[in-house]
């Protein structure tokens, strides 16, 4: 049965409140998901979440009550701890206030590198050390909606890197947090991956004289984007089997990361559309 919890100053609620904080989800390997579109995408990807909490009262449409319903199955069933709370205390846990009266508590997703699955050539992409959670989130909603298998965040000796876990990247991906598989490595090991599995570095950098509408991106590739502050690091300008540079007019020297990376990303999915639609027609003509 489903506990109810009426106090904010509940320990489970503080301590839900304490994984906002990087070093106390890392130390726990746990997160927060809140929201009736990436709970759902959660639920619907086969999450169990360690803890489930559901505000009753802000329980609204149909999507919401069938995530509701689908905890109550997995609490049921021992895969998950269930918990209904009051609205004051939904609305001290939850970063979005209402976020829709779902929110969960999960284990981190732990994919390697030598677990991921290509469905044709190889597409992914890099962010190194990007600023602010909500443009890494921003990427991954890019990057499933142009197909790419999987997203690679490097860290470098002395950084603790970008945390892929932020709640607030799981916000701004809007669920695609679920969808496209997010690996946390060394830079040098997933360089090293990268070579193994043949799959191109196309590392983007103002310096570059290619144009990235002039490289070739339809074979394996893994687009390598930096933070807007300093660029890619040398680690990975180096290690570039080309370099690409977005084209600009202007007197900023630099877009906003998700932009810049949607740029490339579907420069890639233009690109491979095109290679399919002239071989089929060279292969119309042969016929």
């Amino acid at each position: 049965m489903p506990i109810s919890i009426t106090s904010p100053t509940n320990p489970r609620i503080k301590a839900v409140v304490k994984l906002a904080d990087r070093r106390t989800r890392d130390a726990a390997r746990r997160t927060v998901v809140e929201g009736v579109r990436e709970v759902g995408l959660a639920l619907g990807r086969g999450v169990a979440p360690v803890e489930a909490y559901v505000c009753p009262e802000l329980i609204a449409g149909p999507e919401a009550e069938r995530a509701a319903r689908h905890l109550v199955g997995l609490a049921a069933s021992g895969l998950t701890e269930l918990f209904y709370v009051s609205p004051p205390v939904f609305e001290k846990m939850a970063y979005r206030g209402q976020s829709g009266g779902l929110l969960l508590v999960i284990a981190y997703p732990n994919p390697s590198l030598d677990a991921l699955t290509f469905r044709a050539a190889p597409f992914v992409v890099v962010v190194e050390e990007a600023e602010k959670p909500g443009n890494l989130g921003a990427v991954l909603r890019t990057a499933d909606a142009a197909g790419v298998d999987a997203l690679i965040v490097p860290t470098l000796p002395g950084s603790a890197g970008t945390d892929p876990h932020n709640p607030n990247v799981i916000r701004a991906s809007l669920g695609a947090y679920f969808t496209v598989p997010t690996v946390a490595a060394p830079a040098d090991a997933a360089i090293a991956w990268l070579r193994r599995q043949g799959i191109a570095i196309v590392a983007t950098t103002p310096a570059a004289t290619t144009l990235y509408t002039d490289a070739d991106l339809t074979g394996p590739v893994a687009v390598v984007m930096g933070s807007e502050a300093w660029g890619l690091s040398e680690t990975w300008l180096g290690a570039a089997d080309v370099r690409v540079r977005i084209p600009m007019a202007g007197k900023v020297d630099s877009l906003n990361l998700s932009a810049a990376t949607a740029l490339l990303l579907y420069e890639v999915v233009r690109q491979r559309g095109m290679r399919k639609t002239q071989g089929g027609r060279e292969a119309g003509e042969q016929g």
